[in-house]
């Protein structure tokens, strides 16, 4: 009788498993050693162009993924000039060596990611997360050191994510120094109940940065790479930043081509010479080079409005999209998502962090969960300059909602040239949402409320205006015009009656708090009109 030749109790299945990830694994020496003969071609081909340069001035390019300094010929004085890398040769040279570091790291991850899931077991993943977590681009000293830990691992947390173009044409411009930080989105993520925040820094935001004077905000990155980016948008928002990530925009399109297209709404026609694809309005299924170029397009809104607000909230609206559907995927999609962004992400987390972070999100309702906004500013120009102002006050209250793990605004906003969402409620309007109703540490002596009931429940009306009465508010009630109202609002008037108008919601324990637009009539101080969420 013939001896068989079993692996792990499979068989011969495993034995032409394994036949098949050893080929795999050839394939991919071989692909890497014919890399590297290219690469190391193409390196005596760029020394000998730039011996051609002489001993002119040289800058130095500050590589924030490893920390180092670089000089590079030719480059001008200006910390915003790439004169340094003008050269064809150069930057042709750098982007083939890119492109071949990717495809050898995405080759390998390839073939380790088959192997885990051949071969399965807590071993082979745990090969694979260390495989990821060797090849992803970490944080310099500095930049890690200006992070803060949370005290537990489910407490909420603040990431600042970075989004750069290091595109080929970007590089060959002369335009800018370093990476233009296009992107700088401040989130809040809150694992225990599943609530994801974005806020989008405006990033020609006028800000004092102490040595360098006052400066746009995204220019802490140019200056002081990861750290002082974190530094500048802690120190705005107040808060203690937690992790990092900067995503080379290209990562858009590789991702999402990896994910199959995501779905969303394109709200006008994309029609910008600067970015590769036109789009026509519409739902639709975008693939990555269609996505990047949404991403990109902000001369689309030349005559519609403040382009760049537009622009981060479609980049918000596409981080949305993909985080929906890597967030309903099964373990080996999210795996192989992660792989793909290999070589496209700097940052303090690990591979295996992102995974279980993910895992821990997996299923969220986006449309109700992720929360978006952008910074409350005005614009103007000044001594020839354009500046965008911070409007403080209603900053403070934004991200004093977001702290408490609600929505940035209170209701969803939409720009009405373009009908682009420029900032998403969700479920997280809410300016209270006690499961107990009533509260007794409000005063509401001498103030006059309207109380309606808009849901249908009989003696709704009575029972609100009782828990009112008893903090020293007079009340009249009645009928709203329909009893289709969802939830119970709460409407002021006049500024200076907001902080009644909370007081009134922290009494009743559940309303969203509302400026009146005009839409509502009513003879008293505070308009209450009663929704289905009123038990």
């Amino acid at each position: 009788m013939k001896k068989r030749c079993c692996v792990a109790g499979n068989g011969g299945h495993n034995l032409r498993s394994l036949k098949k990830i050893g080929k795999i694994f050839r394939m991919a020496r071989y692909e890497q050693k014919k890399s590297n003969r290219r690469g190391a071609h193409q390196a005596d081909a760029s020394a000998s162009s730039r011996s051609s340069y002489g001993s002119g001035e040289t800058s130095t390019y500050r590589d924030h993924r490893a920390g180092a300094r670089d000089a590079v010929p030719g480059a001008a004085s200006n910390p915003y000039s790439r004169a340094g890398h003008n050269s064809h040769n150069y930057v042709r040279n750098n982007k083939l060596a890119k492109k071949r570091s990717r495809r050898r790291k995405g080759i390998i991850a390839g073939a380790v990611l088959l192997v885990a899931l051949l071969l399965g077991g807590a071993g082979a993943a745990f090969a694979y997360m260390s495989y990821l977590d060797g090849q992803m681009n970490g944080l310099d000293a500095d930049a890690t050191a200006s992070l803060q830990a949370t005290d537990n691992a489910s407490d909420p947390f603040y990431m600042l994510l970075i989004g750069v173009d290091k595109s080929e044409a970007r590089e060959s411009s002369g335009k800018w120094g370093g990476y233009r930080t296009d992107s700088m989105i401040l989130t809040r993520v809150d694992p225990q109940n599943k609530h994801i925040t974005m806020i989008s820094i405006a990033r020609d935001l006028k800000t004092d940065m102490g040595e360098h004077g006052t400066q746009k905000i995204n220019a802490a990155y140019t200056f002081g790479g990861p750290a002082g980016a974190i530094k500048t948008i802690s120190e705005l928002a107040g808060v203690p930043i937690s992790h990092y990530a900067e995503i080379d925009f290209d990562a858009f399109k590789e991702v999402v081509d990896a994910l199959g297209g995501i779905e969303v709404t394109v709200p006008v026609d994309i029609d910008d010479k600067h970015v590769d694809d036109k789009i026509k309005a519409g739902k639709q299924t975008l693939n990555g080079s269609q996505t990047l170029s949404l991403c990109r397009s902000r001369h689309t809104y030349d005559k519609l409005g403040d382009g760049d607000a537009l622009r981060t909230a479609n980049q918000r609206m596409v981080l949305s999209a993909i985080m929906k559907k890597v967030l309903s995927s099964d373990l080996p999609t999210m795996m192989n998502t992660v792989n793909t962004m290999v070589g496209y992400v700097t940052t303090d987390m690990s591979a295996s962090y992102i995974l279980g972070l993910a895992q821990q999100f997996n299923g969220i309702d986006v449309d109700k969960n992720v929360y978006t906004a952008s910074t409350p500013k005005t614009s103007e120009r000044q001594n020839g300059v354009w500046w965008d102002i911070l409007l403080e006050d209603q900053w403070r209250t934004m991200m004093s909602r977001v702290d408490q793990g609600l929505s940035p605004t209170e209701e969803t906003q939409t720009d009405s040239a373009t009908g682009i969402e420029t900032s998403h409620s969700g479920n997280g309007g809410t300016a209270s949402t006690s499961s107990t109703q009533g509260s007794t540490s409000t005063d509401l002596s001498g103030l006059s409320i309207v109380v309606k009931n808009g849901c249908g429940v009989s003696g709704c009306a009575d029972q609100a205006a009782a828990k009112l009465k008893a903090q020293g508010a007079s009340c009249d009630t009645g009928n709203a015009d329909n009893f289709a109202y969802t939830s119970t609002l709460v409407i002021y008037d006049d500024d200076s009656q907001k902080d009644k108008a909370d007081e009134v919601a922290e009494t009743l324990g559940l309303g969203q708090v509302k400026k009146n637009n005009g839409t509502y009539s009513h003879k008293g101080d505070i308009l209450v009109v009663l929704g289905a969420d009123w038990k």
